[in-house]
């Protein structure tokens, strides 16, 4: 039998479910997950970055990098289900996703629609091919440790909210081994409020048993993505910002399965 074409591929997985194709947790094989992930990174995952950075048209790299996605964990052997995208809102928006891993990256790009571009530390820039590719794709870098810079990014994450952009973020800003949903910074949140855009909670599932921080040796896994209904903003003001980041991580920790990390970082910084 002959190996299905992208096109036909695409047609075969389902916008909800991402099927498994991966082998039996009870057998042996399951031992082979790392090197199967490695070897479609090699195989299918590098050609796809190029191919996807040489593409004319940011909306056609957008979609060749959904495509891409999707592909990837489907030959890697990792299961990806998504729920809840009836509840994206047809118009601009603001996702703020929990994050626990390097594949959440990834792992939004295969399960959100394409119109969305991401929000990203400054670090991911400098990355070989990585930040290349991000930047094809319309990522915008914000440096924290700059104020000037933090502040010139933000005015244009605000004026892409404004031009209609659908624009996706981690508002952790980073992760760490250990489970738990940090505390989020108010970057995103005043954009919201500023521009009257929702913000679309969305959880992950499974990334940092797969790969978590500081590993580079997958595990097995499935992965799980919920999109959550979509919070509205009630004002423009900073206190309707911060207002809007308790309703939007509260949305996502009752539903997360982690701990509440903030609550520890601040009994330690107390």
């Amino acid at each position: 039998m002959s190996s299905p074409s992208p096109g036909r591929l695409s047609r075969q997985l389902p916008t909800g479910i991402l099927p498994a194709h991966g082998f039996p947790a009870s057998t042996p094989l399951k031992y082979l997950v790392p090197l199967r992930v490695w070897l479609t990174a090699a195989l299918f995952v590098l050609p796809a970055v190029l191919i996807v950075i040489a593409l004319p048209g940011q909306a056609r790299r957008r979609r060749a990098a959904h495509l891409a996605g999707r592909i990837t964990f489907w030959l890697a052997g990792i299961p990806l289900r998504v729920k809840g995208l009836e509840c994206l809102p047809e118009d601009a928006c603001i996702l703020a996703a929990s994050h626990a891993s390097y594949l959440d990256g990834p792992i939004l790009t295969a399960a959100m629609p394409p119109r969305f571009g991401f929000v990203i530390k400054h670090e991911m820039s400098s990355a070989p091919l990585v930040g290349w590719l991000l930047t094809r794709l319309g990522s915008e870098f914000v440096q924290r440790s700059d104020k000037k810079a933090a502040g010139n990014a933000a005015s244009r994450i605000i004026q892409k909210a404004r031009n209609g952009a659908c624009l996706g973020v981690f508002p952790e800003g980073t992760f760490v081994r250990e489970p738990g949903l940090r505390h989020f910074h108010l970057g995103a949140f005043l954009t919201a409020t500023r521009v009257g855009l929702p913000v679309v909670p969305v959880v992950i599932r499974g990334s940092r048993q797969i790969l978590p921080a500081h590993c580079w040796w997958p595990r097995p896994g499935s992965l799980e993505v919920d999109v959550l209904p979509a919070v509205a903003p009630q004002g423009k003001r900073g206190d309707d910002a911060r207002e809007l980041r308790r309703r939007v991580r509260e949305e996502i920790l009752k539903v997360c399965g982690e701990p509440d990390a903030a609550v520890a970082e601040t009994e330690v910084a107390a």
